[in-house]
């Protein structure tokens, strides 16, 4: 059980990342590819479509990027750049990682019998290796990732829309209570299931919040003076599951309306859709109305429901990549 103990200060200083981590997403990505089809968790629509266009093609795709990003356990930290405002900035600032915090990441690496010229040259701080890592990183995403990012930020969009809301109508408690199925908020220390036993103390410097596309598990990352960063993966089965997803936040009902309302409908049509009473649907879609995640319009003598932009983004996920 991974155990993250706040104090007061760190429960004032907690963040969600404003836009996907792209060098992260990228990392992550490639680990996801080298497990193979119906390894680890659940695959996504979004990552069969990954592996569709990769098809087979991921040494020549990624490069260097295979010795950094192992299939599973450690990923070096210098792939975490949750500040960048997008994928040039986060590989610049991969580029300007200091040669020591390189060399100390990657001895946490598998240990290989015989290392890469590249891999040693990289964990001395060589700038033609670092140029390699570089121009890989753009290689990989231009090829790979860039067709299907928009996917990516909907999704992260629509989880940061959905912990912001949290936080307004629960405030804090609920906010933590609801990141993930199986994690529990018992205060001050929020629990999360894992392999790892650890009990982390944030030390007053907060918690920045990053959800992703392509993490099968949490991730996290002690940063000196800085904010813990804690990975988490979003919810992507917006289509099969999302009343099981959103449930614990807007309750099973309101959910399943919500996503009923993929296509337009009336407030009887509504009702027919999910299963409930006139006077049940009536009532869901106005607070899901004055969540701001349904418009609703008179047409003639008919009420008529829609999704809003947001609503659109929360449902969107995967569902935009079937």
């Amino acid at each position: 059980m991974l155990k993250l103990e706040f104090t007061d200060a760190d429960l004032r200083q907690i963040t969600v990342a404003a836009a996907p981590d792209a060098v992260l997403e990228t990392a992550l990505s490639v680990r996801r590819l080298r497990t193979g089809p119906g390894a680890g968790t659940r695959s996504s629509p979004g990552l069969r479509r990954l592996r569709h266009v990769v098809n087979g093609s991921l040494a020549a795709r990624a490069g260097v990027l295979l010795e950094v990003v192992p299939p599973d356990g450690f990923l070096p930290d210098f792939l975490l750049q949750p500040e960048a405002r997008d994928f040039a900035t986060g590989v610049e600032l991969v580029g300007q990682v200091p040669a020591n915090l390189l060399a100390a990441d990657l001895s946490e690496l598998p240990a290989s019998p015989r290392p890469s010229r590249w891999l040693r040259e990289l964990a001395s701080g060589d700038a033609a290796a670092r140029r390699t890592l570089a121009a890989d990183l753009h290689n990989y995403f231009g090829s790979s990732l860039a067709p299907m990012w928009p996917l990516v930020q909907a999704g992260v969009t629509a989880d940061r829309s959905l912990r912001a809301e949290t936080l307004l109508r629960g405030g804090i408690d609920a906010l933590l209570a609801t990141i993930s199925p199986g994690w529990h908020w018992r205060p001050p220390v929020l629990e999360i299931p894992s392999p790892l036993d650890y009990h982390i103390p944030l030390c007053g410097r907060g918690l920045l919040l990053v959800p992703s596309y392509f993490a099968p598990k949490v991730l996290l990352t002690w940063r000196p003076d800085q904010p813990t960063v804690l990975v988490y993966p979003l919810c992507q089965d917006y289509r099969a599951g999302f009343a099981d997803a959103l449930g614990p936040l807007l309750g099973r009902t309101r959910a399943a309306i919500l996503a009923a309302l993929r296509d337009p409908a009336t407030t009887t049509a509504l009702a027919e859709r999910v299963g409930v009473s006139l006077a049940s649907a009536s009532q869901h879609a106005t607070v899901l109305r004055n969540a701001g995640l349904v418009a609703t319009t008179r047409s003639g003598g008919a009420v008529l429901h829609a999704l809003t932009p947001l609503g659109v983004a929360l449902l969107r996920g995967d569902a935009a990549a079937g």
